[in-house]
């Protein structure tokens, strides 16, 4: 065997994991913190919410923040997929307007219940098409496109019904939308929300189609070249947000017992707002189901707490949902940036020499 061949060692140490990896893990550690963070926020609310008003911490209490955030939550499950995805849906407040129109129409045409409901999820889902062909045909922006669609769908329930409600929807449904699990102080709504969450859980975390999300909204050239269909996912991803969103205003037409197309005005900004605070980057390819639960969960908290008392205005509610949005978005920023503030110093400092590096070198004895 020549000298100079290299004779390859068995007990070679393995190679470092990859960078994406690292990063992945970096993430997912964020991630966790980040929750972490939310449940000793949910907890501070407990208390807060307690100290302003004794009626916070009852059953009572319980059923009806669940019942008023019911449609808000749903419509935040896929949202947070398309966010994952760096895209953004702002039109979904009205697509639940309009499947309430629709819904009061029909009924008012002699429609039974049973036929109404997969009318408005079949409206919903052409309205997310719609919005997704848009995006991924013609290469618009989604928030653009979804502001124009927000003003759009919303004009659309006008025509449907005009100004007028339209109540006397049967018992079977409204009890069913408004009653609790059996006698307890469980919504049946939230049943259908602790459905949902598991089903886009398993969805986002657990099938190749979630992967691909992740993938998108990280890099999407990359995720293209590797051979992901970005625009026919994205474009599901659009389709999934209008239907539930149309669910939503099924839900809420029942519950209330009233249809009309001025329903859900200004929750795509909750909605949007439990998305982000629930972990999901705003920029994409970072996020998860679990968060976002307990950001509902922390929302709905606040909300109830704020309607509770009796010295603070119900204006609060806006002003504490703005700045929650905000404070989601800015405090991983400013994380980040400390971070890569902190990366950049140690790089230039440079590693520490060694002893013996730093050690002078003494010179040569002379010798006789």
């Amino acid at each position: 065997m020549p000298a100079d061949t290299a004779v390859p060692r068995t007990d070679a140490p393995l190679p470092p994991a990859p960078a994406g990896r690292a990063a992945e893990r970096s993430r997912a550690a964020g991630l966790a913190r980040w929750e972490s963070l939310i449940l000793a926020l949910i907890v501070v609310t407990a208390f807060g919410g307690q100290g302003l008003s004794d009626k916070f911490l009852t059953a009572d209490s319980f059923t009806t923040a669940s019942l008023d955030l019911t449609e808000v939550a749903l419509m935040a499950l896929p949202l947070a997929l398309v966010i994952i995805a760096a895209e953004i849906d702002l039109s979904i407040a009205s697509i639940l307007a309009l499947s309430s129109a629709v819904m009061a129409a029909l009924w008012d045409g002699g429609q039974p219940v049973e036929v109404i409901i997969p009318v408005c999820l079949a409206v919903g889902a052409l309205c997310g098409a719609f919005n997704g062909l848009l995006v991924t045909r013609l290469g618009l922006p989604s928030l653009a496109v979804t502001i124009g669609t927000l003003a759009l769908f919303r004009g659309l329930a006008y025509v449907v019904i005009g100004d007028k409600s339209v109540t006397s929807f049967p018992a079977t449904w409204t009890d069913r939308a408004f009653g609790t699990v059996a006698g307890t102080a469980i919504p049946n709504t939230m049943v259908l929300f602790a459905v949902l969450a598991a089903a886009f859980g398993v969805l986002l975390h657990a099938t190749g189609f979630g992967r691909s999300v992740y993938a998108i909204g990280a890099n999407e050239e990359a995720a293209r070249f590797s051979g992901i269909r970005v625009k026919r996912i994205k474009l599901w991803l659009f389709v999934l947000s209008g239907t539930v969103a149309a669910l939503a205003g099924v839900v809420i037409s029942l519950r209330n017992s009233t249809a009309a197309a001025n329903v859900g005005t200004g929750f795509e900004l909750v909605a949007v707002t439990a998305v982000v605070l629930g972990g999901v980057s705003i920029f994409g390819g970072r996020g998860t189901i679990a968060g976002v639960v307990l950001a509902l969960v922390l929302v709905g908290g606040i909300q109830k707490a704020l309607s509770l008392s009796e010295s603070i205005s119900t204006y609060w509610i806006q002003i504490v949902m703005g700045t929650l949005l905000i404070g989601s978005v800015l405090g991983p920023n400013l994380v980040q940036r400390a971070r890569a503030a902190r990366a950049h110093a140690s790089r230039r400092r440079g590693p520490w020499p060694s002893r013996r590096a730093a050690s002078p070198t003494r010179p040569p004895e002379e010798t006789a």
